[in-house]
C-alpha cells in the first residue's frame, strides 16, 4: 500500500493480526484494542476502551508487572500465561509488554497476547496417547517375564503341596500359592483389556446413566450426583460395556476422592472439528466427570495415568490407566484438570454421524442425594 498514509497502514497492519494487541497510557488505562483482542477477551473495543488495566486483568500480579515495566521502560515476557477472565473464562497465553516514549515526554505500554491454548492442548495430548503407547508395551513385555516364573513357580508349590504329610508344612505351600495367584491377578489387570471393541450404536448418556445407577448403592448418602446433559448428541459406534467400565473407574476415583460428602457432576457436550492428538474430528463427545473433592496432589498428578500411582494409600493405581486404554482403543483419549475444590476428568470420543438419540428420562441439571431411604456405610 505505497499510497496509503503510514496510519491508515499502521491500522490495516494492526487489524489483521492473529495476536492480540492492547495499548495502554500512563495511568495504565485502555487507548487501543485490535480486532483479534477483542475476540480474545470475547468483548467489543467500545466496551472496554478507557478501563483500567486492573479491571480487565483480574491477576493483580499482572498488573503489577505491567506497571513496573511502563515505569521502568523495561519490556518483559511471559510464556504460557493463564489469563482469568471473569469467574467462568480462561485462557493461556504467551505474552510480551513492551514500554513506549514518545517523543512529547508520555509513556504508554504496549502488550502483545498471543493465544496458545491450541497448541498446548495438542502437546498434551500427543504426551498423553504416547505415554499410554509406551505403558501398555512396557506392561507387557513385564508381564510376560513375571507370568512364566511365577507360573513355575505355583506349579513347584502344588507339587511340594503333595509331597508333604504334616498339615502345619502344607500352610506354607498354600501361602505360596495364594500368593502366586494374587501376583497373577494383579499382572493380569495391569495388562488391562485384551478384546478388541465390539463397536455397536452407543448413545452416551446411556452409558452415564448406567454408571450413576451403579454408584449410587456404593456411594455415601452424602454424595450428590448432578447430571447436565446435551440431549442433540449422537450415538457413537462403541463397545458399551467397555465404556460402562471406563467411566466407572473415573466416577468411583471421584466418589472416593469426595469421602462422605461432596457432589460429582456428570456433563456432556458436543465439540465441532475438533482434533484428538494430530486425528481432526468432524464431531467429538466431551464427557467431564466433575468433582469439588480436595484435587489431586502435585507429586501424583503427572503420573495419574501410569500403573500403580495413586494418592490414596489403599489405592491400587490401575482404575485410571484401565480407563486410559478403554478409552484411548475408541480413538479417544481422557485428560484431567485439578486443583483444590475441583477436579475434572475429561472423556474425549469421536462420534459417527448419525441421528441424535432421545436421552433418558432423567431430567435436564438436576441433583440427587444417594439412595433413597440409604444409610452411610
Amino acid at each position: 500500500m505505497p499510497n496509503s498514509p503510514p496510519d491508515a497502514l499502521y491500522q490495516r497492519i494492526l487489524e489483521n493480526l492473529h495476536s492480540g494487541v492492547l495499548l495502554f497510557d500512563a495511568s495504565m488505562r485502555l487507548v487501543y484494542v485490535n480486532p483479534a483482542a477483542e475476540m480474545l477477551f470475547a468483548v467489543s473495543a467500545r466496551r472496554i476502551t478507557g478501563v483500567a488495566a486492573g479491571d480487565l486483568l483480574s491477576d493483580p500480579g499482572l498488573v503489577s508487572s505491567l506497571a513496573r515495566a511502563l515505569s521502568s521502560g523495561h519490556p518483559f515476557t511471559e510464556r504460557e500465561l493463564v489469563l482469568r477472565i471473569g469467574p467462568e473464562r480462561r485462557f493461556t497465553v504467551d505474552l510480551t509488554a513492551l514500554p513506549l516514549a514518545e517523543p512529547d515526554g508520555r509513556r504508554e505500554l504496549l502488550v502483545e497476547m498471543t493465544q496458545v491454548d491450541r497448541q498446548l492442548r495438542i502437546t498434551r495430548e500427543e504426551n498423553l496417547l504416547a505415554q499410554s503407547s509406551a505403558v501398555r508395551v512396557l506392561v507387557r513385555g513385564l508381564a510376560h517375564e513375571i507370568k512364566n516364573p511365577l507360573g513355575g513357580l505355583r506349579g513347584a508349590a502344588q507339587l511340594l503341596e503333595r509331597e508333604l504329610h504334616e498339615e502345619e508344612l502344607k500352610e506354607y505351600t498354600g501361602i505360596i500359592i495364594s500368593e502366586a495367584d494374587r501376583l497373577q491377578s494383579l499382572v493380569n489387570r495391569m495388562l488391562g483389556p485384551n478384546a478388541l471393541p465390539q463397536r455397536r450404536p452407543v448413545n452416551i448418556h446411556h452409558v452415564v446413566e448406567r454408571v450413576r445407577q451403579l454408584l449410587r448403592v456404593e456411594a455415601p448418602v452424602g454424595v450428590c450426583f448432578i447430571s447436565d446433559f446435551d440431549p442433540s448428541i449422537p450415538e457413537l459406534l462403541a463397545d458399551q460395556d467397555q465404556l460402562i467400565q471406563a467411566v466407572l473407574n473415573l466416577v468411583r476415583n471421584a466418589v472416593e476422592a469426595l469421602g462422605e460428602r461432596g457432589s460429582i457432576t456428570l456433563r456432556t457436550r458436543t465439540l465441532r472439528q475438533y482434533t484428538i492428538g494430530q486425528t481432526r474430528h468432524k464431531l467429538v463427545a466431551r464427557l467431564d466427570v466433575i468433582d469439588n473433592g480436595p484435587g489431586i496432589p502435585a507429586e501424583v498428578k503427572e503420573g495419574i495415568f501410569l500403573p500403580m500411582v495413586t494418592g490414596r494409600p489403599e489405592g491400587t493405581g490401575l482404575g485410571l490407566p484401565i480407563a486410559q486404554s478403554l478409552i484411548n482403543q475408541h480413538g479417544g483419549l481422557i485428560e484431567c484438570e485439578s486443583r483444590p475444590g475441583e477436579t475434572v476428568f475429561t472423556v474425549l470420543l469421536p462420534l459417527a454421524i448419525g441421528t441424535p438419540l432421545e436421552t433418558p428420562k432423567i431430567g435436564g441439571a438436576h441433583a440427587q442425594q444417594g439412595r433413597p431411604g440409604s444409610k452411610k456405610r
